[in-house]
């Protein structure tokens, strides 16, 4: 992990939990205690935080209520070989003009990439992913209204008569915490009750998850695999899990990804 995208983890870490320890930050990035303790140090210097005993506090408490799970800042920093990969298979299966749905989260943030070369009506409740295809595409983009969750940068409403209710489309892309015999997994009930009402507007069902989500499980079981159309991941999933989406009939897209990019790290 590069040193930008250590701060980014170390700044997200101390805002979510206040005071991190350093055996702490080096599990979430990697890195070695001497080069956490280095960066600990240069943020200290930068007034980005407050060097600690054992580690490292927030300049502020966190003044919002968060969702659970990790944050988007975190998250964007593991598999980003696979999760390319995986959009840009997703976006093959879109044609211009088609209204679509495209969920929160890191991998399918990747999907603004290829959509660059695409004229499609997306409507989306990720800040990002809106600000990103407004700015650099020429895509119509809708987006959905409510409460945005700066740390994973979603924008969510707790009302059922908000304008989801209004967008149909063809298909809908989202990630998901974990997927097992039982659906799709997540970890916020906020978030499930958001993503329901989206599912809901949608033709098809395509998820897109990279494979090491398929040995993540969570308590909160956002909906069962026979609501999934199909799903896209990488060469990592074993010939079991394919034996259990086959069984439950999910369109399954594998992407070849290069053991050279591979992060290794899961998610």
């Amino acid at each position: 992990m590069h040193e930008i995208d250590r701060h980014r983890v170390i700044l997200s870490a101390v805002q979510d939990r206040s005071v991190v320890t350093v055996p702490d930050l080096c599990a979430l990035t990697g890195a070695s205690e001497a080069t956490i303790r280095r960066d600990i140090n240069t943020l200290d210097e930068t007034k980005k935080l407050k060097r600690v005993r054992g580690g490292a506090e927030a300049m502020t408490t966190k003044p919002f209520v968060g969702l659970a799970g990790r944050p988007f800042s975190y998250n964007e920093t593991l598999h980003i070989a696979e999760k390319q990969a995986i959009a840009a298979a997703a976006v093959e299966l879109c044609a211009d003009d088609e209204p679509i749905i495209i969920n929160g989260g890191t991998t399918t943030f990747q999907m603004v990439h290829p959509l660059a070369t695409r004229q499609l009506q997306v409507f989306t409740n990720s800040f990002p992913i809106a600000e990103h295809l407004l700015k650099n595409t020429h895509n119509t983009i809708l987006l959905s209204g409510g409460v945005i969750y700066r740390e994973q940068n979603i924008i969510l409403s707790p009302f059922d008569n908000d304008v989801t209710r209004n967008f149909y489309a063809k298909r809908m892309f989202m990630g998901a915490q974990g997927i097992g015999p039982l659906g799709l997994m997540e970890q916020d009930p906020l978030l499930i009750q958001a993503e329901q009402k989206l599912i809901g507007q949608a033709e098809e069902l395509v998820v897109l998850a990279d494979s090491s989500k398929f040995a993540n499980r969570s308590s909160l079981v956002l909906c069962p695999l026979t609501e999934i159309t199909t799903i896209i991941t990488d060469d990592g999933i074993d010939d079991r899990t394919a034996a259990m989406l086959d069984a439950a009939d999910i369109n399954l897209i594998v992407v070849p990804t290069s053991a050279a990019q591979k992060s290794g790290t899961a998610s």
